[in-house]
């Protein structure tokens, strides 16, 4: 029979197993989006990043794979908002900033489900230009991102403020309130240009630094057990 003093001591160590899986998880979601989507853009026949949005891979014969990396890199980054929950007990960001790194996760899964319309010559066949008219789940797609987006970057900004205030006002204090403001450039700029690569670079940037910050608590949930 378990004591009360060990079952305590065995129930606090499976909480922390659990939180520690559930900010693996956010640490995984960033590198794996992000290695899945490149891969597209290798084997995606007339597919260019210069002229297409990442969305537009969801669509197609092969459409299935970036659908499903929409939908698993959502779920896991809303599952490493419940872990960054857990380990943030106190002090600046404890509540917005679990809950903006969830609403990024759930964004991605709505990206996922909604698809875009085609565009832009994507997929092969497709007018040139961007369609006349939206359809109602082109329009959910085109509103997710944008939330998605923005929500990482008062994450950035929520986060750099909580670094700062527990002294870690080097690297990751910088690190991420530079972040935020440079996602928001390059993700507004094809915009004006028309040119996709800065918000592939955007979307590299800022999920890197949602794993990043996963990665972070991690480390500090294991050197306070330490």
């Amino acid at each position: 029979m378990i004591s009360t003093a060990s079952g305590t001591n065995i129930s606090s160590e499976a909480t922390t197993r659990g939180t520690r899986a559930l900010l693996a998880c956010g640490v995984v979601a960033g590198p794996l989006f992000i290695i899945v989507a490149f891969i597209q853009v290798l084997i995606r026949s007339g597919f260019d990043p210069r002229r297409h949005p990442l969305s537009l891979l969801s669509l197609g014969d092969l459409g299935w794979i970036q659908i499903t990396n929409f939908v698993v890199g959502g779920l896991l980054f809303t599952a490493s908002a419940v872990g960054i929950r857990r380990t943030m007990r106190s002090g600046p960001g404890r509540r917005w900033g679990p809950w903006l790194i969830g609403v990024f996760g759930v964004s991605l899964v709505a990206g996922g489900i909604f698809l875009a319309d085609p565009a832009f010559g994507f997929p092969p066949g497709t007018a040139e230009g961007a369609p006349e008219q939206l359809s109602w789940h082109g329009i959910l797609h085109a509103v997710a991102p944008l939330v998605g987006f923005l929500a990482l970057i008062v994450a950035c900004l929520v986060f750099a403020r909580r670094f700062a205030f527990f002294g870690q006002r080097g690297w990751w204090a910088v690190y991420s309130v530079a972040t935020g403001p440079v996602v928001l450039a390059l993700s507004v700029w094809p915009n004006f240009s028309g040119n996709f690569i800065p918000l592939w670079i955007a979307m590299v940037l800022g999920f890197g630094w949602a794993s990043a910050v996963a990665a972070r608590l991690m480390a500090d949930s294991a050197e306070s057990r330490g």
